[in-house]
């Protein structure tokens, strides 16, 4: 094998790694879906804090994604996160299902669940999932635990007895 045979060699492995990166960022970025064509219908639901949400992320229903969001945006009129999905058509949820933005793991991306209900009509496409609930902040708990904490701390050491019987 000559020296053309070991550059040209070299050079179809730096390629092939290449095309690993590009397509391990693609996968990280959750940009895959510009690839593949899915039949979908929309569902906009509205959120008091949406959190961390971006586009493109997962809608998962019993851990199983079914679709993915597709725009965030506010509405000025009630300062609500208004959050459009484009849900597989394979997929149809009851029109009592609950939508929650939850978090997977303690600290990783945000995703919106829907809990499936149990009436008999479905959603039709573009309708708006009413019962929602907003992404958890982790700062918000920390700082309601700590004011909790601080609040047990300061009535718990005053009024407490005298620390000796009376006697009248």
């Amino acid at each position: 094998m000559g020296k053309k045979g070991i550059e040209t060699l070299v050079g179809g492995f730096v390629l092939l790694g290449i095309v690993g990166l590009v397509f391990l960022s693609l996968q990280a970025a959750n940009l895959t879906s510009f690839f593949e064509q899915r039949n979908t219908y929309e569902l906009q639901a509205r959120f008091d804090n949406i959190g961390g949400l971006k586009p493109r992320a997962p809608v998962r229903s019993a851990g199983v994604t079914v679709g993915r969001v597709t725009s965030i945006r506010l509405d000025p009129k009630t300062f609500e996160g208004v959050v459009t999905m484009a849900i597989d058509t394979g997929v149809k949820f009851p029109r009592d299902s609950s939508a929650k933005i939850l978090t997977s793991g303690l600290l990783g991306d945000q995703y919106v669940g829907i809990e499936p209900g149990g009436d008999d009509a479905d959603f039709k496409p573009g309708e708006r999932i009413a019962q929602t609930q907003g992404a958890v902040v982790l700062e918000n708990l920390i700082g309601q635990f700590l004011f909790s904490r601080a609040a047990e701390s300061g009535s718990g050491g005053s009024g407490s007895g005298s620390g000796g019987a009376s006697r009248p």
